[in-house]
């Protein structure tokens, strides 16, 4: 049977809230034990990160397709594989998840809930580097889903680990994440004046992902739908 709007959107918010509070609380943590070395509060939040994303993915994918990210949610809309409707409600709970999630991190550190993050991410590097993240990450997910749907979960863990450390902004890749950071304060943080360029980088990403696949692959639905 497959789950209702309700279960599907409860899903997002989980799935939402564990992952922001993992990036923002492994951030937290690896800053603290690194002594000042950033590459190695960077590698700790990685893996961190990755971790998740595999758990995540494979737990809540066959409960609500396990987005958590607008973007994602943008293209499968585009793609017809959820509805205009349903995909806003995704979107809401998605942004809702994650700034719970951030809340949740903060908590759990003994710090203040809700913060105004200082972090600048800011310029046309930055920003272009979170377009080539989301494009990397939704590219990943439309064709991976198609080829081999039982690897999305890997793919998409292993696509945020390597876009962690190849592009400048250390791939956000998600709206409602980007959202959340700007509330902490913290080695994950990005400041509020930065998101907008962050979030339209994504945007314009995942849209050239999903045109994209559509060249590489015109018309083939994924391996076993139909």
């Amino acid at each position: 049977m497959s789950a209702n709007l309700s279960q599907r959107l409860s899903a997002e918010f989980l799935g939402s809230l564990l992952l922001t509070g993992t990036v923002i609380g492994s951030g937290i943590l690896a800053s603290r034990l690194s002594g000042g070395n950033d590459a190695v509060a960077l590698l700790g939040n990685t893996g961190a990160t990755a971790a998740i994303l595999f758990v995540l993915i494979t737990a809540l994918g066959p409960i609500s397709g396990a987005h958590f990210n607008p973007a994602v949610t943008l293209v499968m809309a585009l793609q017809r594989e959820i509805g205009v409707g349903a995909g806003l409600a995704y979107g809401v709970v998605q942004i809702v998840g994650c700034v719970a999630g951030a809340m949740l991190a903060h908590a759990m550190f003994a710090l203040p809930l809700l913060q105004t993050a200082t972090h600048v991410r800011a310029g046309f590097a930055q920003d272009l580097s979170e377009g080539v993240a989301t494009f990397a990450l939704v590219l990943a997910i439309l064709l991976v889903s198609r080829a081999r749907p039982q690897a999305v979960s890997a793919a998409v863990a292993l696509t945020i680990a390597a876009g962690y450390w190849w592009t400048a902004s250390t791939s956000f890749a998600n709206p409602a994440i980007t959202i959340a950071r700007a509330l902490s304060d913290t080695f994950a943080g990005v400041r509020p004046e930065d998101v907008l360029g962050f979030i339209a980088g994504q945007i314009v990403g995942a849209l050239s992902a999903w045109g994209c696949s559509l060249a590489l692959a015109p018309g083939r639905p994924p391996v076993g739908r139909k």
